[in-house]
C-alpha cells in the first residue's frame, strides 16, 4: 500500500463518540461511508474492520449518563471515504 493510499483508506478502528480512544474529528470531518454485510448502514456508532464488527444504537435507549447504548453486531465491515468521489480506496478485511 503506497502512502497515498494510506491516506485515502479509513482507519482500521474509529468511533463516533468524542470519549472513545478511537475517536477522530479530522477523519469523520471527510465522511466516512460503511458497508456491513454488503448494505451500506448510515447508523454506525464504531467499527472495526481486522475483527469484523460494528456498533450500532440499540433503539432510543440511553444509560444513565445519558448516552445511547449500542449493540455490537459481527460480520464484514468495508469502509471508505465518502469525500472521494466514485470508486474511493476501500478498507476492508484480507
Amino acid at each position: 500500500m503506497t502512502e497515498e493510499t494510506a491516506q485515502d483508506t479509513p482507519p482500521d478502528h474509529l468511533s463516533v463518540n468524542p470519549r472513545s480512544a478511537f475517536f477522530d474529528s479530522e477523519k469523520l470531518q471527510r465522511g466516512v461511508g460503511i458497508k456491513f454485510k454488503d448494505r451500506v448502514r448510515t447508523d454506525i456508532e464504531e467499527y472495526c474492520i481486522s475483527e469484523g464488527w460494528v456498533r450500532v444504537q440499540a433503539g432510543k435507549t440511553v444509560d444513565r449518563k445519558g448516552q445511547p447504548l449500542t449493540i455490537k453486531l459481527n460480520g464484514p465491515v468495508e469502509a471508505w471515504y465518502e469525500d472521494l468521489g466514485e470508486n474511493p480506496p476501500v478498507a476492508k478485511k484480507g
